[in-house]
């Protein structure tokens, strides 16, 4: 407690001596940080910064010349983490976070179900994002829909389905609370579509989870499998009928990379790039994710040299971590939109993974009711530091509209 006027003036000298700091390198407010490792969900090397890899006899060695900021290999079915690089470091995930988003809306409607679009469910979408096409006051199926947020990464389709599902923020909402229960605590859901958003990040862990927990639903797998498709298109003035359209996947390694199975990629002007590969070979499916390597072109290929390193690797390596499981609140397993059921372990006969594995993972929280003498200063220290984050934000808004972006 502030007992004195004596007192209170030497707080606000020392809040004074700040500023100049502060003010000068606000981008430190926004810096991604990677948690230290006693809150690293998956296990405490997961959460230790550089490369994490634990060989054995025979075991190859990694690529060469990862310029990811971010990655990490791990086994689909058993979880267990081949080796990593700053596995939780937050970032922009981009459109990746569309995992995350059909992961929460698939199992709510049916394929087959028809919705016809109004002006309003495709306004307000972010300038330059991808878009599949989509017209106002026509008819979708809900597949044609999923389709194109998965092969044309379409942000025009993850607002109609955001619509159908009462709208954007309850969406954003659900997004956020399906993170939480997969224990993605890495994540901050701010668009539904993945589009830049002050704020917005995942981490390679993290989508990872996401990736893992939808390919368990059949039509997940279907979506992403998919290269090609015909799209409904608008009608003809003249002949009243309606035509289509091809649309082709935006996933470079799909039909390439032997054994892909798909996942998604993502690439903005101020993210970078970030992929999510999952592909089978043997009977092992792995899952890859990359994020922001030097180019556009190195997502995909350090995406293949890490699945040829995990599948080469595999049993030849202890794990470093673990792909923890979803918590299940009321018991019950998530279901999937074909209408099957998928158990919590993935596949049968998946082995159980370790008990620390399936650890719950809890957010830090804070104390009593009260600031103690180190809170005040912290409280306007606090404040002055948010004021240069504005600055920030302000002069980034600016820029981008100088100079555009690519979303996708």
């Amino acid at each position: 407690m502030l007992t004195s006027r004596h007192n209170l003036a030497q707080l606000c000298a020392a809040v004074a001596a700040a500023l100049p700091v502060l003010l000068v390198a606000p981008a430190a407010v926004a810096a991604p940080q990677v948690p230290p490792p006693s809150t690293a969900v998956g296990g405490e090397r997961l959460g230790l910064p550089g490369v994490q890899v634990n060989p054995l006899a025979g075991a190859p060695a990694l690529p060469r010349d990862l310029t990811g900021q971010s990655w990490i290999v791990s086994d689909a079915a058993s979880g267990e983490v081949l080796a990593a690089y700053n596995p939780h470091l937050r970032l922009p995930p981009a459109s990746t976070l569309k995992i995350l988003f059909a992961d929460t809306v698939l199992p709510k409607f049916d394929r087959n179900t028809v919705h016809r679009v109004a002006d309003e469910e495709i306004q307000n979408i972010g300038p330059g994002s991808s878009l599949v096409g989509i017209k106002e006051n026509l008819d979708y199926r809900v597949e044609d829909l999923w389709r194109g947020v998965f092969l044309s990464s379409g942000n025009d389709a993850v607002h109609v389905l955001s619509f159908m599902n009462g709208g954007i923020r309850r969406t954003v909402n659900e997004m956020q609370d399906r993170a939480e229960a997969l224990q993605a605590w890495d994540t901050r859901v701010i668009s539904p579509d993945g589009y830049d958003m002050d704020g917005q990040v995942s981490s390679a862990y993290d989508l990872s989870l996401f990736a893992r927990a939808g390919l368990r639903n059949p039509d997940f797998r279907m979506y992403c499998a998919t290269r090609e498709a015909m799209f409904p298109g608008a009608l003809d003035k003249n002949t009243g009928r309606r035509g289509s359209f091809g649309i082709a996947n935006t996933d470079r390694l799909l039909g390439k990379y032997p054994g892909l199975i798909g996942v998604k990629n993502g690439t903005t002007t101020n993210a970078g790039s970030t992929f999510v590969g999952a592909a089978e070979r043997n009977g092992r499916t792995l899952l890859v994710t990359v994020m922001h390597p030097a180019s556009y072109q190195r997502v995909y290929d350090e995406t293949a040299e890490l699945l040829d390193w995990g599948f080469a690797a595999a049993g030849k390596v202890q794990p470093v971590g673990w792909l923890v499981e979803e918590r299940q609140a009321d018991g019950g397993e998530p279901t999937g939109q074909a209408g099957g059921t998928t158990g919590a372990t993935g596949a049968p006969g998946t082995p159980a993974p370790p008990p620390h594995a399936a650890d719950t993972a809890t957010r830090p929280t804070g104390g009593g009711g009260g600031l103690d003498p180190v809170g005040w200063p912290t409280v306007a220290v606090g404040a002055v530091v948010a004021a240069g984050a504005v600055v920030l934000v302000r002069r980034r808004r600016a820029s981008r509209r100088r100079w555009g972006r690519f979303e996708c």
